[in-house]
C-alpha cells in the first residue's frame, strides 16, 4: 500500500496495546493483531486496474488515499489530489485530475471488493480463524455506514476492524507529524470512518503506544506481543504459506499469474535432475514461490508496460530483487532463501542485477537453476511487450543465453529437461463444479478480460459470458476478479 517500512508491524503493536486497553480477552486480541498485520495484503488485487486508470502508479493512488478522509467530500479535492499530482507537470496534473473525478467512484468500489476478499482469502490459506477473515472483509467499511463493499456500519462492524483502522491511521499520522498530527487525524474522522468510542479510548492511550511502537524493534515487539497460544507454521507448511505469498504478488498484472510456482516447481524439478540435495532443492521451491515478492514495490504501469522502458523505469525493476531480497531476510524462518531469491536476476557474465554478480563462488548452481528457471517460465507465457513463445522457440532462446555465458549450460539443460517432462495434467473433475467452459472463462477472467471481450474469445454473445462469469462467481464464492484469479492459481486452473 505504498506505506513507510514496518508501518503494518507498528499498527499491529499499537492496535493490540488499544485492544488491552479496552480489555478485550487475548482471543479477541489476537484477531486485532492479525488484523492490523494483514490490512494490506489485498493490495495488489486491483493495483493493475488502478495503474490503469489512474495515470500507471498504483503506489501513488494508495498513498494519497491512505491520507485522505474519503468520509468528507471536500478532503478529496484538499488532500487527495494534491498529494496524487505532487510533482506531475501541468498537463499530467490535468489528466490526473480528471481521471480521479471522472473514474474514482468505480475504483473505489473496485479496491474494496477486492482488496477485501484477496485479503480474508489469505487468512484462510494462512489457517486464521473466522474473525480474522470476517474482519479482513470489511476493511473498507465505515462507521457511518457508507462504507464498501457492503455498506455495514456502528456495531455490525467487527471490533479488530474497527481498532485496526485508529491505529493505522494514527500509526501512518504520527509518522508524518508526530503525537499531535496523529491525534487531530483520528479526531477528524470520529463518527465518519471511525468509532468515536475508540478514538476517545485511543486519546487516553494512543499517545504513549504510538511512542513506544515508534522506538521499539518493531518485528521482535509484535512477536513479543503476540497472544498465547502463538501461531507457528510448521516446516510442511512453510511452502504451502510462501505459495499463498507468491500468488498475491502475482496478482499485481494479470499477465503474471501463476508466475511463481511456475518458477518454483521447474526450480526444484531441475534441482532433483541435477542431484542437488533434498535441503537445496527445498529452498529452491521456496525461494522460487517467493523470488518476486519485491514486485510489489514497482509501479503496475511498469510492469504492464508494452512498450521499452525508461532508463528510471529499468531502475525501478532492478531494485525488485533486492527488495525480494531484504523482504526475505527479515524473517529468521526465510533468511536462508533471501540471497537465493534475491540472485534470480543474475547473470554469468556479471550482466545481471541487483549485484551484477559473475559465475563462480558468488552464483552458486542453484542461483544459476532458479535464474534458468525465471526465464523459460516468463518466454513461455505472455507479456504486455509480446506474445508467449513456444516451447521450443524458448528452448532456443534459453541456448542462446548459454552460448553468450549468460545463463549456466548446466543449469538450462536441467530446467529445459524438467519443463518438458511427462504429459500434462489430465484432470476429470474441476474444483466447486466449475464446467470445462466454465474453466476456460475463468483463465479470461483471470487474465484481465472483460464480459465482451470473453464473449469475442469465445465466439458467444455478451449476455452467454455475462451469465458465465455470474455462475463462476457463485460457484466459488467470490465477487471480483483478482479473487477469482487467486483461486485459479491456487487450484492450478491456468495451465
Amino acid at each position: 500500500m505504498s506505506q513507510p517500512p514496518e508501518e503494518s508491524l507498528r499498527s499491529a503493536l499499537v492496535a493490540t496495546g488499544l485492544a488491552r486497553g479496552l480489555d478485550l480477552p487475548e482471543g479477541e486480541v489476537a484477531d486485532v493483531l492479525y488484523t492490523a498485520l494483514l490490512q494490506h495484503v489485498g493490495c495488489t488485487a486491483f493495483a493493475h486496474e488502478t495503474a490503469a486508470l489512474l495515470g500507471g502508479d498504483d503506489r501513488a493512488v494508495n498513498a494519497a488515499g491512505a491520507k485522505t478522509n474519503f468520509a468528507d467530500p471536500t478532503d478529496m479535492l484538499r488532500t487527495f489530489l494534491p498529494e496524487l499530482t505532487s510533482g506531475a507537470d501541468a498537463f499530467r496534473r490535468l489528466r490526473l485530475i480528471t481521471a480521479a473525478m471522472v473514474r474514482g467512484s468505480k475504483i473505489g468500489q473496485g479496491v474494496s471488493r477486492a482488496n477485501c476478499e484477496v485479503a480474508a482469502a489469505m487468512a484462510e490459506r494462512l489457517a486464521l480463524g473466522a474473525g480474522v477473515q470476517s474482519s479482513l472483509l470489511q476493511l473498507f467499511e465505515w462507521w457511518n455506514g457508507e462504507g464498501a463493499p457492503r455498506g455495514l456500519g456502528g456495531d455490525d462492524m467487527a471490533l479488530p476492524t474497527r481498532i485496526t483502522h485508529v491505529a493505522s491511521l494514527a500509526v501512518l499520522f504520527h509518522q508524518v507529524g508526530g503525537v499531535d498530527a496523529a491525534l487531530q487525524a483520528v479526531r477528524r474522522r470520529a463518527s465518519g470512518c471511525l468509532d468515536p468510542a475508540i478514538v476517545e479510548a485511543f486519546a487516553r492511550i494512543g499517545p504513549d503506544l504510538l511512542t513506544e511502537a515508534a522506538e521499539a524493534d518493531a518485528a521482535a515487539a509484535v512477536m513479543a506481543a503476540e497472544p498465547n497460544p502463538v501461531q507457528i507454521v510448521p516446516h510442511r507448511r512453510l511452502a504451502g504459506v510462501a505459495r499463498a505469498f507468491g500468488e498475491m504478488v502475482d496478482l499485481k498484472c494479470p499477465h503474471l499469474h501463476g508466475h511463481s510456482t511456475a518458477v518454483a516447481e521447474l526450480a526444484q524439478a531441475a534441482g532433483e535432475r541435477l542431484r542437488l540435495d533434498e535441503a537445496a532443492t527445498g529452498e529452491l521451491r521456496l525461494a522460487g514461490l517467493l523470488h518476486d515478492i519485491g514486485r510489489v514495490g514497482v509501479a503496475s504501469g511498469v510492469w504492464d508496460k508494452p512498450a521499452a522502458l525508461s532508463a528510471g523505469e529499468r531502475e525501478q525493476v532492478a531494485l525488485h530483487a533486492y527488495h525480494s531480497e531484504r523482504i526475505l531476510a527479515r524473517s529468521p524462518t526465510l533468511a536462508p532463501v533471501a540471497e537465493l531469491a534475491g540472485a534470480h536476476h543474475e547473470r554469468c557474465d556479471g550482466s545481471g542485477y541487483h549485484r551484477g554478480t559473475r559465475a563462480g563462488t558468488a552464483l552458486p548452481m542453484p542461483a544459476r537453476v532458479l535464474a534458468a528457471a525465471d526465464v523459460y517460465a516468463a518466454m513461455t507465457h505472455d507479456r504486455p511487450h509480446r506474445a508467449a513463445l513456444s516451447a521450443d522457440a524458448a528452448s532456443g532462446q534459453l541456448a542462446m543465453e548459454t552460448r553468450e555465458h549468460r545463463l549456466d549450460h548446466e543449469a538450462v539443460g536441467a530446467v529445459l529437461a524438467a519443463a518438458g517432462q511427462g504429459p500434462g495434467r489430465l484432470r476429470r473433475d474441476w474444483p466447486a463444479g466449475l464446467t470445462d467452459r466454465q474453466v476456460e472463462v475463468l483463465r479470461l477472467l483471470a487474465g484481465g478480460s472483460s464480459n465482451r471481450q470473453i464473449a469475442r474469445q469465445l465466439v458467444v454473445s455478451p449476455r452467454t459470458a455475462e451469465h458465465h462469469v455470474a455462475d463462476i462467481y457463485t460457484k466459488i464464492g467470490v465477487t471480483s476478479r483478482a479473487a477469482a484469479a487467486m483461486f485459479a492459481m491456487r487450484h492450478d486452473l491456468l495451465t
